[in-house]
């Protein structure tokens, strides 16, 4: 008997899945997953074949799902279908935090308080086919979708294999997903499997305000934290030219480094969003007379086509920059002082440097074993922090062992990274955007543009193709927490490079509390594209 192959049916999975309220880092996270494998477990094929479903345990504790169902007639063609179910917080919601998570009984509150809403809500609200909840759009539906087509693969829909696997964490470290890499990899394997895409369902992502296009993905745009700790001079507040203030180091880093399009990577001459300052504090704790002398600015900042190495020098450039002009600052300012108070100028000279410099730096004055002794305790002392905060602590225990060095900037990596990946010039790929393509625009009248990059960030880094293959040593070197509880299985990746693909649900606002989904699209026309795409996946 089918469970999830009518929209009213996939709607009501939607909203007992969206119940869940499954935040990054919460215990309904870690409880998901037993939905899903229970669920699962009622089907007739996983009645027959147990071992095919599994719950697969992260080094967090935190667990991921993995269904292979295998076509009538034994192939190595496999399809694997990605999702995750972890979401965002609900404190954007405001006084409709207690209905974030009923999908029907917000959308319901909302019509009763449509007065109350943007504009552009009260449009897709009157219309009647949009439903509201955190997780409904990112990514829940795309989630029901999936486990719509395992159930008709699970009745022989399919010439070829479907592998489901859903994950935690994606909305933070993407644990889950890099815990999936390797499980992949064995199953490959172990039945010599053709994994011929990985198929997300991540909802599109509007390019500007108002954006109503439909898009479809070949790639995910990649993801990495720079930071830099500003380390300066302290002194009293009374006789501030004797210091230097490590917040006006920040400052001017951050303004040198925030939305400049310099930065923006670019793919075909389309450019990737600029970076944008998502830390920047004093790392003084408590009130005293004292400078700041050590603080801290961090960017997100997006990847295309740019190495690592290309990356870092050009930010090493900026940061160069940016300390010319903390010294020029500084310079004006004291001559200004001086001659009004009939005193000499004093100067202050910045250096800039890498954390890998820093670190080689505190082993020939302190000793490899030492170093790696008081990093191993720091992070065992602070292992509740989360892994920005601890790399930061890193680089600022170890700069003031080295405050000799000071007025200095350290560039430095934290997690998470996201590798580029891309698919847009693989044959079997471009075949099947043209196939979803034509059907979308001849049976639905809907035209699909391809974007070589999903700008949402997704787990597709993690298994693609990726878009640079250059060394990885600039950042293994410069990441304060590789393999200190954060790594990234590269050679898995590598041997893996399964193509991409990204097509989902209609959605608008993630991450809002106007969060929603057109839940028209996403269980009828998007179902059947995504059919046909499999379809055309296996053929020869």
């Amino acid at each position: 008997m089918a469970m999830w192959q009518t929209k009213e049916a996939m709607t009501d999975l939607l909203c007992e899945m969206v119940r869940i309220p499954s935040i990054s880092g919460s215990q309904a996270e870690k409880d998901f997953p037993e939905l899903i494998i229970k669920k699962l477990s009622e089907m007739d094929y996983f009645l027959q074949h147990p071992d095919d479903l599994q719950q697969l345990f992260a080094e967090d504790g935190r667990s991921l799902v993995s269904a292979f169902v295998r076509a009538p007639e034994p192939t190595a063609k496999t399809v694997i279908l990605f999702s995750h179910f972890d979401v965002v917080d609900i404190k954007d919601f405001g006084k409709w935090q207690d209905s974030a998570f009923e999908v029907k009984a917000l959308t319901q509150q909302f019509y009763r308080e449509m007065d109350r809403l943007p504009q552009s809500v009260r449009e897709d609200l009157a219309s009647g086919h949009w439903l509201f909840g955190r997780g409904s759009m990112d990514m829940k539906s795309g989630l029901a979708v999936h486990l719509s087509l395992l159930e008709m693969a699970s009745q022989g829909a399919f010439s070829g294999n479907l592998l489901f696997i859903s994950v935690p964490d994606e909305e933070a470290n993407s644990v889950g997903m890099r815990a999936a890499v390797p499980h992949l990899l064995q199953l490959k394997n172990k039945y010599n499997l053709d994994y011929r895409v990985a198929l997300n369902s991540e909802p599109m992502f509007s390019l500007y305000p108002g954006d109503d296009h439909h898009y479809i993905y070949t790639g995910s745009i990649g993801k990495i934290m720079p930071g830099f700790l500003c380390c300066g001079k302290e002194t009293h507040v009374g006789e501030p030219f004797s210091g230097l203030n490590s917040n006006l180091m920040a400052s001017l880093v951050t303004a040198e480094i925030e939305l400049n399009t310099d930065l923006c990577d670019q793919d075909e001459g389309k450019p990737a969003p600029p970076p944008t300052n998502l830390i920047q504090k004093g790392l003084k704790s408590g009130y005293s007379v004292q400078t700041p002398h050590h603080s801290v600015t961090l960017f997100n900042l997006f990847l295309l086509e740019r190495s690592i190495a290309e990356l870092s020098e050009l930010l090493l450039r900026k940061a160069t920059s940016a300390a010319r002009k903390i010294e020029a600052r500084y310079h004006d300012e004291a001559e200004k002082y001086a001659k009004r108070t009939g005193s000499s100028a004093s100067h202050q000279t910045v250096r800039v440097q890498t954390f890998d410099q820093l670190i080689h730096e505190a082993e020939r004055s302190l000793g490899k074993e030492k170093v790696a002794q008081m990093i191993a305790a720091w992070i065992n002392q602070y292992r509740s922090m989360d892994d920005r905060g601890l790399s930061i602590l890193i680089v600022d225990q170890l700069a003031a062992y080295c405050n000799t060095l000071a007025p200095m900037i350290i560039l430095f990596y934290a997690p998470p990274f996201y590798p580029a990946v891309q698919s847009h010039h693989h044959q079997r790929i471009q075949a099947t955007v043209k196939k979803i393509q034509d059907h979308a625009q001849n049976v639905y009248r809907t035209k699909l543009i391809e974007q070589h990059y999903f700008s949402g960030i997704s787990d597709l880094s993690y298994i693609g193709v990726p878009a640079n293959r250059s060394s990885m040593d600039q950042l293994r070197g410069n990441m304060p927490l590789w393999n200190h509880g954060y790594s990234i299985p590269f050679t898995e990746i590598e041997a893996l490079s399964v193509p991409v693909l990204n097509l989902g649900p209609v959605g608008r606002d993630p991450h809002q509390w106007t969060e929603r989904l057109d839940v028209d699209f996403a269980f009828g026309p998007l179902k059947e594209l995504l059919i046909d795409g499999i379809h055309e996946l296996f053929k020869d």
